[in-house]
């Protein structure tokens, strides 16, 4: 049995495709782990949702922000950045069941054999595995409530709560959550999560910020954390116990796929699209 992690998908489904064909991906024995962002930018969207959802328990999703944003725009409370390529898979029959399942989808998977810790932008340095379970499986289960998109959904478009602590009340715990794992790129010295520079490390002018996995950290030096999210530092990063694997395919760059049990990287490059 092998395990693959790739990056961001973004839609970018034939390029998934190909990737795995390199390594002869085999569903029936081989495990296939996604960093989320699995819609948008691309042509594919509602291929990859199908293709993922078809693969069951031989798939292992974390959302991302684009994920989550598909859940806003389906339920009426955001419409589509004019940039993404939803109008199939909004106007698809399948997109109710498609939306049901990415709720169940969360925000957090362990390989707990290989000490491997995989979400869409990273965990919090000062979290331990305890609280990043806690949190993330309180997401979860909100977002299998009926009520998700008034009590949840509705409520994470803000940047107001940007630290954490246990004084959060349980609304604001969950918004910091989604924050963190799906958004988090730079964090202040003290820990506070900043949502406005994307550049790469080597271009950030702000002497204040530094990447969230250069901080003093409780997981990664025992667990190898993997993430997506920031497409711009195109892979590199302070430690072979963090592999980033946003390499921005749908940029126009490459698809990344991690085989954990090689340790080795297969990239796919984006095609040109007539």
């Amino acid at each position: 049995m092998a395990n693959y992690f790739v990056g961001d998908i973004q839609g970018c489904f034939d390029e998934l495709k190909l990737v795995l064909d390199k390594v002869a991906f085999n569903p029936s024995i081989d495990c296939l782990w996604t960093v989320g962002d699995l819609v948008a930018r691309g042509s594919g969207s509602l291929q990859t949702l199908q293709y993922l959802k078809s693969l069951s328990g031989s798939a292992k999703v974390v959302l991302g922000n684009h994920d989550l944003h598909l859940l806003a725009v389906h339920g009426k409370l955001k419409r589509a950045n004019p940039k993404d390529q939803l109008d199939e898979l909004l106007h698809s029959q399948e997109i109710g069941n498609l939306v049901d399942w990415l709720r169940l989808q969360p925000l957090y998977q362990q390989h707990s054999e290989k000490n491997i810790i995989m979400t869409h932008a990273g965990v919090p340095p000062n979290w331990d595995l305890h609280t990043l379970k806690e949190q993330a499986d309180n997401v979860s289960k909100a977002l299998q409530q009926e009520d998700y998109l008034t009590s949840l959904i509705a409520n994470m478009y803000t940047n107001s709560v940007d630290s954490w602590n246990e004084e959060l009340s349980e609304l604001e715990k969950k918004i910091y959550t989604i924050n963190a794992l799906t958004r988090m790129r730079y964090i202040f010295p003290d820990g506070r999560l900043d949502f406005d520079c994307k550049l790469p490390i080597q271009q950030c002018d702000n002497p204040q910020l530094s990447p969230w996995f250069d901080h003093k950290a409780k997981l990664h030096p025992s667990h190898t954390l993997v993430f997506g999210h920031w497409a711009a530092i195109m892979g590199k990063v302070s430690s072979p116990k963090l592999k980033a694997l946003d390499t921005g395919c749908c940029w126009g760059e490459h698809l990344t796929l991690w085989h954990a049990e090689s340790d080795q990287k297969i990239t796919q490059n984006r095609l040109k699209k007539s």
